[in-house]
């Protein structure tokens, strides 16, 4: 019977926990991007959780197309990089640091690349994972623009067993978002020393 009672209990204080922190990742993400919607939290939770979007087979595509960013973007947030969701397993690193030249454009696909093809969990616990998410967004009535139309389209995804997304129109002509998805330990690693050097 105790031990029911003290699994109940950390159950309790667990969920609590992972509500308060929930809440702190949407309230940071609202107050650095005040423009957002669902669909740009609802991304940064997915990359945090499930890396990023596809597998890479072809590097040499991989390559051209940040060339292609690297040349044709005009503007990049002002952050260096960020963790991702409420956990912070993967990091998004911005890819103006390779404009700048701190870190070379092959450093940061190779570890973007690793990232991406590391193990990913199923997009069946992703969703069960995203709802407990959900709930907790749903309680804080936060009044985001197109709140159940992004829902809906959220949920239609998953059911159908997908998770990508794009960042949202407003996001995107906003804040400007040109990064890559790096798995934490390898940003820790060999990245973030690189961007900590004094210039």
């Amino acid at each position: 019977m105790k031990r029911k009672i003290l699994m109940l209990l950390v159950s309790i204080v667990s969920l609590t926990a992972t509500a308060q922190h929930t809440e702190r990742f949407v309230r940071s993400q609202l107050e650095r991007y005040p423009r957002l919607r669902l669909l740009d939290l609802y991304k940064s939770c997915f990359q945090d959780y499930m890396g990023a979007e596809h597998l890479v087979s072809d590097y040499d595509r991989v390559k051209r197309y940040l060339d292609d960013e690297l040349r044709t973007a005009e503007a990049f947030a002002a952050w260096d990089y960020e963790p991702c969701g409420t956990d912070g397993r993967y990091v998004r690193v911005n890819i103006r640091v390779v404009k700048e030249g701190r870190i070379t454009e092959d450093k940061l696909l190779d570890a973007f690349v690793r990232s991406a093809n590391g193990k990913h969990p199923s997009v069946k616990k992703w969703r069960r994972r995203w709802h407990k998410i959900m709930g907790k967004i749903d309680k804080m009535q936060l009044g985001l623009p197109h709140y159940e139309q992004d829902r809906q389209y959220i949920d239609s995804l998953l059911t159908n067993g997908q998770y990508a997304v794009s960042h949202s129109p407003e996001y995107r002509n906003a804040y400007h978002p040109h990064y890559r998805i790096v798995e934490r330990r390898i940003f820790e690693k060999e990245l973030k020393p690189l961007l900590s050097r004094p210039e």
